[in-house]
């Protein structure tokens, strides 16, 4: 991934995966499709703690001088190692169990914010764009899910089934 980190046009490279094989080596290889190569802008929470790591990892790089690595990935280790997915799940969920989060899978949490900018009015063509898909149906059917809360709407419209208002 690679940041640039302006302050109207912020922006996330996604150029290559990275995957676990046994739970103990990391895979690197290009995106599924090129539509999994994107550039995305940076929500504005997430621009201002991304600007906090980086100053962060500028100091460390300071102290390591040559010993610190420059790999261009945005999560890194204070050596400027990149994380494997199993750092980066761990680390994760103890920062979930910081805030008082529910445990999630980072796949979910991806499930989850799909799903939030669909129910937000986000257009089907760009939530599949956002996540790297060629096919609408694909983001629709694998990403976004629809819970009780979101159904409530669809169950209060039985109401009308029989003739009458229906009541909200």
């Amino acid at each position: 991934m690679v940041l640039a980190l302006g302050d109207l046009h912020a922006t996330i490279t996604i150029a290559n995966t990275r995957t676990m094989m046994g739970n103990r080596y990391v895979v690197e290889k290009d995106t599924k499709s090129l539509a999994g190569e994107r550039q995305l802008p940076v929500p504005v929470p997430v621009l201002r703690a991304l600007k906090s790591f980086k100053a962060l990892q500028a100091r460390e790089r300071l102290t390591l001088v040559e010993a610190y690595a420059e790999t261009g990935y945005v999560l890194v280790h204070e050596t400027g190692e990149a994380f494997s997915i199993k750092q980066l799940r761990r680390r994760a969920y103890c920062l979930m169990e910081a805030l008082g989060l529910r445990r999630v899978r980072l796949y979910d949490a991806r499930s989850s914010c799909l799903t939030y900018l669909a129910d937000s009015g986000v257009p089907d063509h760009i939530l599949a764009r956002w996540a790297g898909h060629t096919n609408v149906k694909t983001t629709k059917k694998w990403y976004v899910k629809p819970d009780v809360t979101d159904l409530r709407d669809a169950a209060t419209m039985w109401g009308g089934l029989h003739g009458g208002v229906p009541e909200r």
